[in-house]
């Protein structure tokens, strides 16, 4: 008679991760990587505390599925970013999770080698490799921070992080947010509310204890300070709300509960119908909504590859298009940053 058990019935096997410190080691923070994320995270927090007049615009693929075009694409930036470094804090989107609303791809880390072998050992190897190699290169990254595990492993290499619209109202997230060595975005929720996002914004500002892992990989209580710099990302939802009447009615929640009152905009989700070609039109709008004065908007998001659209993962897949969400091409978005560049120096 099969002797009954009462923990583990779903679960048919455990693998041992490497720690961050072994992860890290194979790709250590250099005096270079170092000095940037320093200056790339001091300029971020200097936007927000309006004490540099710049925008942020957080730029790059839906998700990273191939590092050698993400690398091409990465150095196309960073000549891009020179060109306008005197409007612009120019950060890479570099997403190695990717939330589904039921199945699909989960990203670089949970799949590396797109086949549902879930290498996540590779994958965590891979992805901080990649983030090395583009912060050396002199480009400052972003990502979506999806678990509470994963910052332990590339957070040293971040200068901003942000919370998802279906994760925002997680206590794990908040709590995890509010010791990020990053700012921290947090989004609206998919239906367009703002609320949760404020909510979170305000918890994550404080201090919290909670479970989580150290660099050596052991559970551990996590004892945090709160992030102070945390800010709401408006992605739309039922409709889009880069609008500047839905700007200015979350700028007036924000400052009602306390709170750091400029936004993010984000031009594709539901700000572009899920429609990546509505998202030079939503971009150009709100650098126009800037140029008019007083705008409550501090930076922009856009989804942005080598070649414009998405894939599906096959073996034939066309080098630098999205295999997750559709993406305006690189030629959009040089042309669109230095427009809007041209339009902001007149």
């Amino acid at each position: 008679m099969k002797k009954f058990t009462a923990s583990d019935t779903n679960v048919s096997k455990y693998e041992l991760l490497p720690t961050p410190n072994d992860i890290r080691k194979l790709s250590p923070g250099t005096e270079r990587t170092l000095s940037l994320i320093e200056k790339s995270r001091q300029e971020l927090c200097n936007i927000i505390d309006e004490k540099d007049s710049r925008i942020l615009l957080v730029v790059g693929p839906c998700s990273i599925h191939d590092t050698e075009a993400g690398l091409d694409y990465a150095k196309r930036l960073l000549s891009l970013s020179e060109k306008v470094q005197d409007k612009f804090l120019i950060l890479m989107r570099v997403y190695f999770t990717k939330p589904r609303t039921t199945t699909g791809w989960k990203g670089l880390i949970n799949d590396p080698f797109l086949n549902d072998s879930f290498e996540i050992k590779e994958g965590l190897k891979k992805a901080r490799s990649f983030l090395h190699q583009v912060v050396n290169l002199g480009v400052p990254a972003a990502t979506e921070a999806l678990d509470a595990i994963t910052p332990q492993y590339i957070d040293d290499l971040l200068t901003w992080n942000a919370i998802g619209a279906r994760t925002a109202e997680s206590q794990t997230h908040r709590e995890m947010a509010s010791g990020l060595s990053t700012p921290v975005g947090f989004k609206n929720g998919t239906d367009g509310n703002v609320i949760t996002a404020v909510n979170a914004m305000k918890a994550a500002r404080e201090p919290h204890h909670f479970l989580g892992i150290d660099s050596d990989g052991r559970c551990a209580v996590l004892e945090t300070t709160g992030n102070s710099y945390t800010h709401l990302v408006l992605r739309g939802g039922t409709n889009p709300n880069y609008d500047s009447e839905s700007i200015a009615s979350a700028s007036n929640i924000l400052k009602t509960e306390g709170l750091y009152s400029k936004v993010l905009v984000d031009c594709s989700h539901g700000n572009s119908f899920k429609n990546h070609r509505i998202q030079e039109h939503v971009f150009l709008d709100c650098i126009d909504q800037i140029i008019k004065g007083k705008s409550p908007i501090m930076g922009l998001m856009l989804e942005s590859n080598i070649h414009e659209g998405k894939q599906e993962v096959s073996k034939d897949m066309q080098y630098g298009v999205s295999i997750t969400d559709a993406c305006i091409s690189w030629e959009t978005t040089e042309r669109i940053i230095m427009e809007a560049h041209s339009r902001l120096s007149s």
